[in-house]
């Protein structure tokens, strides 16, 4: 008999490392609601907040804070919220794609199918995406509080979470190849 996918609560629960990136010209860290979700759900979800950063809509600034983090071996995740729609100044897959050894085309699939649910067609101004640099996975989500809550609700609460079967995201971490299939 074939499983439902979901949470298997008879298995253990292993935290990520993740770091939280808000690309923006205007946030700071008491306007940043987006970033402030993101890191809320992570904490309530078990995971480790390891860094937080604000940066401006600028490649070089961007690549910096990400480049960074890759090479931490303590970091598992990186999420972005911000720079990924058309405004001239949206600049943050020009900034990380190019770090990419791996692209995850069904994050940006799977986050589409559900933002169409909440926000329409407009999810077609969304250039979210995600990969894999170096040990690292990044997700880059737009900025709004609502794509962040679509992100985390329906994807990454569940990509990132050890007990998801058929399989979750955690099998794929470095420090835990061999103890989450």
């Amino acid at each position: 008999m074939k499983r439902k996918p979901g949470i298997d609560e008879s298995l253990e629960f292993y935290p990520l490392n993740i770091a939280v990136l808000t690309v923006s010209d205007s946030r700071t860290e008491e306007t940043d609601t987006s970033g402030g979700l993101l890191i809320e759900r992570a904490k309530e979800s078990g995971h480790t907040l390891v860094d937080r950063a604000i940066v401006k809509d600028e490649v070089s600034d961007i690549r910096a804070v990400v480049t960074r983090w890759i090479a931490d071996p303590g970091i598992d995740v990186v999420l972005t919220t911000g720079g990924t729609g058309f405004s001239p100044r949206d600049v943050t897959p020009e900034a990380i794609r190019p770090l990419f050894r791996r692209e995850m085309d069904g994050f940006s699939i799977v986050f589409h199918q559900v933002s169409l649910g909440t926000v329409g067609v407009s999810t077609l101004q969304s250039r979210a995406f995600a990969g894999q640099a170096g040990e690292t996975f990044i997700f880059c989500v737009p900025g709004s509080t609502g794509a962040c809550r679509d992100a985390w609700d329906n994807v990454f609460a569940l990509e990132f979470d050890s007990r998801f079967r058929p399989c979750s995201l955690v099998g794929q971490i470095e420090r835990y190849r061999g103890i989450c299939p």
